[in-house]
């Protein structure tokens, strides 16, 4: 245990070392924000939709503040596995798939907290319809950071499967556009998935995009009652275990066939 607290931390360390990158991530995802806002607000100008304004503007800028922990990846890993070099690491006194999955973790919420906090502090100042909301509730508020921490899970370990399968065909593109394609549609990044038709949400909702940040942010809001906060709690919890016994399955099953490549 202490090795991977030790990674952990190194990782923590490496990435608050690309304080430029933080800034142009912030100034960017800003950018975005408040062009999304605004396509919003020429929407309901139109047509009024049955969800609040102010409830999407919050969905906008929260999915907004935590995008970075979505499209991390492990450049480094993909490295190792294309030149070969991966195969030190399997000289290591440690479980691969752990490892990976303890630098990806911390890279993620690193990344996250560096961009997520300033944008939010932000967007709270923004006039009311165009920035954050308060949370619901107190009750909202915890359960929507304990969904934030199950979401951050399920993407680590989506992330880990991607990797699995970078192992065999040795081009990390693919299976990463197919990732994110899935995730930005299916997360409620290219469109809040409460404005979905309700039979269409009763599906998507269902799916393990959905817990990485829609439930988190549902409960934040107050789309989902604090009531209803131990069911979704459960779903989150269901499909990270999931998730996690799929990818060790693969980490396992290439460890034994591995190839390794390079000189």
């Amino acid at each position: 245990m202490r090795a991977y607290l030790s990674v952990f931390r190194m990782r923590l360390k490496m990435e608050l070392q690309y304080r430029g990158a933080m800034i142009g991530g912030i100034v960017c995802q800003m950018f975005f924000g408040i062009v999304l806002v605004a396509l919003y607000h020429a929407l309901y100008e139109s047509k009024a939709q049955a969800m609040p304004i102010e409830q999407v503007s919050t969905y906008v800028w929260l999915q907004q503040a935590f995008f970075r922990m979505m499209v991390a990846t492990d450049p480094d890993l993909n490295d190792k596995i294309k030149n070969g070099s991966i195969s030190y690491d399997l000289c290591r006194p440690v479980n691969m798939y752990t490892f990976y999955y303890i630098r990806v973790a911390a890279q993620k919420l690193m990344g996250s907290l560096m961009r997520g906090i300033p944008m939010m502090i932000v967007a709270f100042l923004l006039p009311k319809g165009w920035g954050i909301t308060l949370p619901s509730s107190g009750g909202g508020l915890m359960s929507g950071l304990i969904a934030l921490s199950l979401g951050l899970i399920c993407m680590c370990a989506l992330e880990n499967i991607t990797i699995a399968f970078t192992m065999r065909t040795l081009d990390p593109r693919g299976m990463q556009s197919l990732l994110n394609l899935l995730m930005v549609t299916l997360s409620g990044n290219l469109l809040p998935l409460t404005l979905f038709p309700d039979s269409w949400q009763k599906v998507i909702t269902m799916l393990p995009y959905a817990q990485l940040l829609d439930a988190p942010i549902r409960l934040y809001s107050g789309e989902y009652m604090v009531s209803e906060a131990p069911l979704i709690l459960l779903r989150q919890s269901g499909w990270a275990a999931v998730l996690i016994l799929i990818g060790v399955g693969l980490w396992e099953m290439n460890r034994k066939k591995m190839i390794i490549q390079g000189g």
